[in-house]
Parts: structure tokens; sequence; C-alpha cells
């Protein structure tokens, strides 16, 4: 009797579990609006059985999300209606209902894609899709709008890049008539934007290229795409990308002063002045007029000691800008210091130095005074060079006591030097 009972359990408990069909019990709680319910009841078979059972489950999870959008919706429409008492709206679960709904039928679409046993495709899906959700880009597009205005901007983002991403998908690649909207182009932007504040660097550079497709956007893109791809940069090859990126914009855009500023900024901070000079060598030869790139050039030659080049190429600034306080200035230590590499090769073993050979050293030291002189009138509190010292050194070296005197009064501290 045990025995008999047990086998009928058993049987019982299959016939139970053949019953069970999660898709049409979801579909028949669909129908009484029991959404959580027709969810949840679903769920088991989203990831279970052939592909084709998969497409089908996936395409009810579509339906039950698009009928919990549509009934928010529809009550939202009714509110505006004059005279109707208004009924509340849930507008976090439509927007979000919009976006599940559009997800589902992508991953259902993907599996009716797949081969059958056969070897056939028989996508039964997509054509009622093309028609469900031809207009649904403005829903994904205010769905982000609203979720922006919430400050939930992971859900903002979601809802704007799968809007951008609408026409290219499987379901609309192959439908011609199908057209982008106007503000398109806009919405790549605020993707890119909100992207970059929210540190999101690579995908702020990625939608900042499809904004920039635009060419009434190009310059908003490439604001972003600067910023983002410098503060993306984590290798080498990352920051080699973007010092080219900007070396191609500014060659582009040679009169636009941004570019030669980011430049600068690069190399300032890198501290390699060979690869300083090489830029700043391909900068004057691409603006000639550039008092900034013969400065740098000057500079790169003066950390290495090269005197005869730094003073070539800070000559060349002076003459675009004979006020150029920094340029004058650098100009005269150069000169000071090709003296003193001078008084260096002309003395004796001993340190001494012949009386001919001392005056060729003076007379390159006086012709550092001019530039000196000129940068202490144009800067005569210190505020951009401090040539008190330099001009102490120089007047100390020719033996003039007076302007010597005359500095250590400015600068008493120049007495212990």
């Amino acid at each position: 009797m045990k025995k008999f009972l047990m086998m009928a359990l058993m049987a019982a408990s299959v016939t139970t579990a053949l019953a069970q069909d999660p898709v049409k019990d979801a579909r028949k709680l669909l129908n009484k609006n029991d959404f959580s319910g027709a969810i949840s009841t679903l769920a088991p078979a989203l990831n279970d059985g052939t592909a084709a059972q998969k497409a089908a489950a996936w395409n009810l999870q579509s339906d039950i999300y698009y009928k919990v959008f549509t009934q928010q919706q529809e009550t939202a429409l009714r509110n505006n209606v004059p005279g109707q008492a208004p009924q509340p709206v849930d507008s976090v679960a439509m927007y979000d209902a919009a976006v599940k709904a559009w997800e589902a039928a992508l991953q259902s679409d993907e599996y009716a894609q797949q081969p059958d046993d056969k070897g056939k495709v028989k996508n039964r899906v997509r054509s009622g899709f093309q028609t469900r959700f031809r207009q649904h880009g403005g829903t994904l597009v205010q769905g982000g709008q609203y979720f922006y205005q919430l400050q939930q901007y992971d859900n903002a983002l979601k809802s704007w890049k799968l809007y951008l991403a609408m026409k290219d998908s499987p379901i609309f690649a192959e439908v011609s008539d199908y057209q982008r909207e106007p503000f398109y182009y806009d919405i790549a932007y605020y993707v890119s934007f909100l992207s970059y504040q929210q540190e999101l660097y690579a995908q702020a550079i990625e939608y900042a290229h499809l904004c920039a497709q635009d060419p009434a956007k190009v310059d908003e893109a490439n604001e972003i795409l600067l910023f983002a791809m410098k503060d993306n940069a984590r290798t080498h090859e990352d920051t080699l990308q973007y010092v080219n990126y900007v070396k191609e914009q500014h060659q582009a855009n040679p009169t636009n002063e941004r570019f030669f500023n980011l430049l600068v900024d690069y190399y300032s901070h890198l501290q390699d002045n060979d690869a300083m000079l090489q830029w700043a060598t391909e900068e004057v030869a691409l603006i000639p007029q550039n008092k900034m790139a013969w400065y740098i050039k000057g500079y790169s030659h003066m950390m290495k000691s090269e005197w005869d080049p730094a003073i070539e190429a800070y000559g060349k600034a002076i003459e675009i800008d004979p006020d150029y306080t920094e340029a004058i200035f650098n100009n005269g230590i150069c000169i000071y210091q090709k003296s003193r590499a001078l008084q260096d090769q002309l003395a004796n073993p001993d340190g001494t130095i012949a009386p001919a050979n001392k005056q060729r050293v003076q007379e390159l030291v006086r012709e550092c005074l001019p530039f000196l002189e000129k940068a202490r009138q144009l800067d005569p509190a210190r505020e951009k060079c401090n040539w008190a010292y330099p001009l102490y050194q120089a007047y100390y070296a020719l033996q003039d006591t007076a302007k010597m005197t005359e500095l250590e009064a400015i600068d008493p501290s120049l007495r212990n030097d």
C-alpha cells in the first residue's frame, strides 16, 4: 500500500511539473494586470529552454513592461483632459518600464535571430517590435530628462544611450525610412557631458565622437573630448593619443589658443627638455609669429645650457614683442651664463686669466646688461622675474661698485652674496 501511495505521489508531482508553463501562467497574470506576479512567474523562463522559447519569454517580458508604461502614460494623458479628476501617476515606474520594455525587446530579438535545429532563422518578433517601438525613441529621451531632473544620472544615461543606439539596433537597422530626430546629436552631447561629469571618461569620449558628427556641434564635442581624453589618460599610450589629438586640432585651428595652451600645459609638466624642444621647434615652424613658442624653445635650450641657440630663440621672441619681460630677462641670463662658460674655458689651470681673455669675458658680460636693465625697467616690483641678483652679479663681474651699491639699497640681502 505504501509503495502504491509513493508511486501515486510521484506521478502527481510529475503531472504538476509537466503542467507548469511560466510563459502561459505569466500571460494570464498579465491579462489580470498583475504585473509583479507576471514578472516573477516569467523569470525562470527567461534563461531556460531553446532559443525560440527564450525569445518568446523575453517577448512577453517586453509586453509586461510595455503595458506598465502605457497604463501610466494613459493616466497622465487623461489628467490633461479638462473636467477629469486627476489620478496619481508613477512617472518613475512609467519611464523605468519604457526602458525595460525596449531592453526586453532587444533580448527577444537576439534569441529570435538564432538558427533552429535545421539552421533556419525564424524571427517572429521583429516586425511586431518595429511597429510597437517605432515612436518609442522620444519616450526614452523624455525618460532620460526626467531621471536627470531627479539626479538619477545612471538611469538618465541608460535611457539616453538606448535612444541613441535605437536606429542602429538589429530591430531597426534595415528599416530604410527610420529617421533620426533633429535632436539626436543634442542627446549625444548630453550623454557625453553627463558621462564626463560622472568621471566616465571613456564613455564621454565615445559619445563626444558621436556628437562631433554634427558639424554644428563639433566645437562643443571637442570641448568635452579634449578634457575627457586628458583625464582618462592612465597609460603612456592614452597620453600620447591625447597629445596627438590636441596637436591635430591645433594644426587644423592654429589661431585657436586653447589647443596651444593645452600643449604648453602638457610639456611644462612632462619634465623632458628634449621633447619640449622638439615640440617648440615644430611650433615656431607652424606659427613663426608665436612669441611664446619662441620663448619655450629658448627655455628648452637654456635648460640644456645651450646658450647660443637659447639667445637666438629669445631674440626672436623679443623681435615679436619688444616688451616681453620674461624673454628679455632670460636672454640676459643666458648671455651672462655664456660669459661664465667662456671664463671657465679661458682660465689658466690655477684659476687666473690673462688680461686679454678677461677683457673678452667682460665684453660679453656688458652685452647682458641692457637686457637685465630692461627687465628691471619693465618689472620694477620683480613680480615676473627677480632681476636684482643676476644684475648684481654682472656688475660685480665688472667691478662696478656704484651700481652694486645702488642695487644693495634696493635689496640689502645682496651684500651677503
